[in-house]
């Protein structure tokens, strides 16, 4: 099965540059990025730290972030512990995926949009985690700030008033 090329620089290595010994750095599988994200948000929507569901599942929270980039693949029954895990079959992973028709009558997936994306990039992850190190009155307030100062970004940024 012949792969289409992630970007100009970057791409599947061939026969022909294993054989020549090239090194050629290839980028992650579209597929497999996509089953990253499909991690990520359920796992934060069934409210599981990268901790605790690598514990659960047996591998380290590193090797989970991996996973969740798309920077490894994850093996068939290392999807299936994990959709154990979260109360979820294996095949919701790869709801969305271009050309994966789900059957009527199915969960609808779960969107990974750019909110869950930075939650579960680096910055997303400090900021939780510091936010987590403040006294509940203290995020309270901090929440109302926040709040305040989207109030009054003008809309001709972009910026939405979510």
């Amino acid at each position: 099965m012949e792969h289409r090329k992630i970007a100009s620089t970057s791409r599947f290595p061939t026969a022909g540059d294993r054989a020549a010994g090239h090194s050629v750095k290839q980028a992650p599988h579209p597929a497999d990025i996509h089953v990253g994200r499909q991690i990520t948000a359920i796992r934060i929507h069934c409210d599981f730290s990268q901790q605790r569901l690598a514990e659960k599942v047996g591998i380290t929270y590193q090797q989970l972030q991996k996973y969740e980039s798309g920077k490894n693949r994850v093996s068939a029954s290392m999807l299936y512990e994990i959709g154990t895990a979260l109360g979820v079959p294996a095949g919701r992973f790869f709801e969305g995926l271009p050309g994966n028709v789900t059957a009527v009558g199915e969960t609808p997936q779960i969107i990974a949009d750019e909110r869950i994306i930075f939650i579960a990039s680096a910055q997303g992850r400090r900021l939780t985690d510091g936010l987590m190190r403040l006294s509940p009155g203290v995020r309270s307030r901090l929440s109302s700030l926040i709040t305040a100062l989207v109030k009054d970004l003008p809309e001709a940024d972009g910026a939405s008033s979510r």
